[in-house]
């Protein structure tokens, strides 16, 4: 493997869309900003279509470009597998790279079932012992104010936690004429905005509280039942997924949640929200706003005054000693940059990433727990620990 040469760690892409353009850019990047133990060497984009991967590949800085992504884990000089694909395909790339002997970065959610999800992490765990690593792309959890909320609330600042609130807002999907995408349809996406942008607040809400969902209660609904077939031609198709989620949960530590995540929120372009109450005080964080946090001190004479603007750009802040000066603001795509840094890191170090798989597994196993409790109307439906037993 290429990383024995040096400090290079060559490193494969599969897919090269919207999620391929932001792992690119951070690839790029990263070791000019951060002090990591390998300097990344973009050797291979795989993608479906040769011309279109070979445009991309130019576009992006990758240097060269496989169509089967077979070959593309058998190259000698792979060292790191990303996968950027729809969730239909991790689970076979995944397994397959890790028994290659490569690390792997794959997209979220982690798959599109529990059963498939139980396979690649009991699969990561057996590498993770022969020192190959993975972990899933959950970039919120670096965004630096929420990884300060983190710091906050590990230091007790909040006291004992009693409500989260999470909710992930868009509106790209709200105009029923929009055409017909992947991610509408269950047997590549596995499920819709549940999946697609709930899945992170699930896992930035464990991430932030240090807790994890217990029970869920949960509701879901498809408004466009049918939309344009994609590239202009004639027809309909059905959608299979749903376009909005809404369900109640308890944490492992006694705290009540509310969640919600649709794709149908006018004006809302990417409202990722989050809010913890606590006996000591709160915290709030809305991603429109990345750069803030707000918190309220119960502790503070002053509190009366009412929730506190934190201007997340300090140096002593997570990540920005690595950026710019004071106030001068960061924006989405810095939250990869720093999951590619944290994953190289880890390689270097030898410590497990996280999120790791079982990570993954756990946000699989609470939205699978929502869409059963969606579908026959329980009231209550427990999330299955089961993944608390991969090894």
């Amino acid at each position: 493997m290429s990383q024995q040469d040096g400090d290079a760690l060559g490193v494969a892409m599969v897919g090269h869309a919207f999620m391929g353009a932001v792992h690119s850019q951070a690839w790029r990047t990263v070791h000019h900003f951060f002090d990591v133990p390998f300097v990344p060497r973009m050797v291979a984009l795989g993608g479906r279509d040769q011309q279109r991967t070979k445009e991309a590949a130019q576009r992006l800085g990758w240097e060269s470009v496989e169509t089967d992504w077979r070959a593309l884990v058998a190259r000698d000089d792979v060292d790191v597998v990303d996968i950027c694909t729809p969730g239909d395909t991790h689970c076979e790339i995944a397994v397959a790279a890790l028994a290659a002997g490569k690390h792997v970065l794959c997209e979220k959610p982690l798959a599109n079932s529990v059963g498939e999800a139980e396979h690649m992490a009991e699969a990561a765990a057996r590498a993770d012992r022969a020192g190959v690593r993975s972990m899933v792309a959950f970039n919120y959890r670096r965004v630096p104010a929420l990884a300060l909320a983190r710091r906050l609330v590990a230091e007790g600042r909040l006291g004992e936690l009693r409500h989260v609130r999470a909710v992930y807002l868009q509106d790209w999907l709200s105009d029923p004429a929009a055409p017909m995408t992947w991610r509408l349809r269950k047997e590549q996406a596995g499920s819709g905005a549940l999946g697609d942008i709930g899945a992170h607040i699930v896992d930035a809400a464990q991430f932030v509280t240090g807790d994890t969902l217990v029970g869920v209660s949960g509701v879901t609904d498809t408004f466009v039942r049918h939309r344009p077939v994609a590239g202009g031609s004639h027809g309909t198709e059905e959608v299979t997924v749903d376009d909005c989620a809404l369900f109640l949960g308890r944490f492992s530590g006694g705290a009540l949640a509310s969640f919600e995540a649709t794709r149908y929120a006018l004006g809302r372009k990417n409202a990722m929200r989050l809010e913890l109450n606590g006996s000591r005080g709160s915290l709030s964080f809305d991603f429109e706003a990345m750069n803030e946090l707000w918190f309220y001190d119960g502790a503070d004479p002053g509190a009366a005054d009412g929730f506190r603007r934190v201007l997340v750009t300090e140096p002593d802040h997570p990540y920005l000693s690595a950026w710019w000066p004071p106030g001068h603001l960061l924006g989405y795509e810095h939250t990869f940059t720093h999951e590619v840094a944290d994953f190289l890191t880890a390689i270097g170090t030898g410590e497990p990433p996280r999120p790791g798989f079982a990570d993954g597994l756990r946000v699989q196993r609470v939205l699978d727990a929502v869409e059963r409790s969606a579908a026959d109307g329980s009231c209550w439906t427990p999330v299955d620990r089961a993944d608390q037993h991969v090894p």
